[in-house]
């Protein structure tokens, strides 16, 4: 049995959000204190699991069974499944202004440093621009890896683009679409912790897209360019020839 204390402590901290018959599961706030550039800032973490099946976990009134949850989760492996996070940062509730990042997970570029692509630098920057603006919230989707098609598969498109595939022809080439990304469960959760207009970081008009169709709240966009080399240069360039996004700087003049 569960120490009574921990349930309490958790329920407090555990917010159930339905869905089309299914249940996301949003822990948080948590203090996170981040290291941007030197300065520490301090951002208020959540993480989010969706559910297929929680039959058994509600009560008759509609609330939920802390204590079973937490017995359910103890149980399974987790660690195999992908979980997605917000960092929040402000006054995101009340702030009439607010600034969002939706990133797509990017296991190279986030954590090694990749130059192939500039999401790292994107991930990055967009944490600042939030800090700066003084209210946001940057979504970090787990399930979005290489556009939606995993780890494994976009190791396999990479050894594709080095024999000369661009980015779109090696997940087509894959048996992939283009783009397999869905933000559904990060619009709940947006919709959740905000229900001001919020202006989207992206250079991505599909994205912008995306969310405007699922009735999020979105009245404004911004453009996130910048960490352009050699190396990554093809890359940029499918994004906007390819893909359709923003051209918002001349790719060339950035050497």
């Amino acid at each position: 049995m569960i120490d009574p204390k921990v349930v309490s402590t958790l329920r407090e901290k555990i917010t159930v959000i339905r869905n089309n018959g299914k249940s996301i599961f949003l822990v948080g706030p948590i203090q996170l204190p981040v290291n941007l550039d030197g300065e520490t800032k301090l951002f208020q973490w959540y993480c989010w699991l969706k559910c297929e099946n929680m039959a058994g976990h509600f009560c008759k009134d509609g609330s939920y069974d802390t204590e079973k949850i937490i017995e359910t989760l103890s149980s399974s492996n987790l660690a195999e499944m992908q979980q997605s996070s917000v960092l929040v940062y402000g006054d995101f509730v009340n702030a009439e202004d607010a600034l969002i990042r939706m990133h797509s997970i990017c296991h190279t570029g986030d954590i090694f440093g990749s130059k192939r692509c500039d999401c790292g630098f994107q991930l990055k920057q967009a944490m600042k621009m939030i800090s700066q603006h003084g209210a946001g919230a940057l979504f970090y989707l787990a399930n979005h890896e290489g556009r939606g098609i995993g780890l494994f598969s976009k190791a396999m498109a990479y050894i594709l683009q080095e024999q000369g595939l661009d980015t779109v022809e090696a997940n087509l080439q894959l048996g992939f679409v283009d783009d397999a990304r869905n933000y559904d469960d990060a619009i709940q959760v947006l919709k959740t912790l905000r229900s001001k207009p919020v202006t989207l970081i992206t250079n991505n008009p599909r994205k912008l897209d995306a969310l405007q169709k699922l009735d999020a709240n979105v009245t404004e966009r911004v453009a996130l360019w910048g960490d352009i080399s050699e190396y990554n240069q093809k890359y940029l360039e499918t994004k906007i020839e390819r893909s359709g996004h923003f051209d918002d700087l001349i790719l060339d003049d950035q050497h």
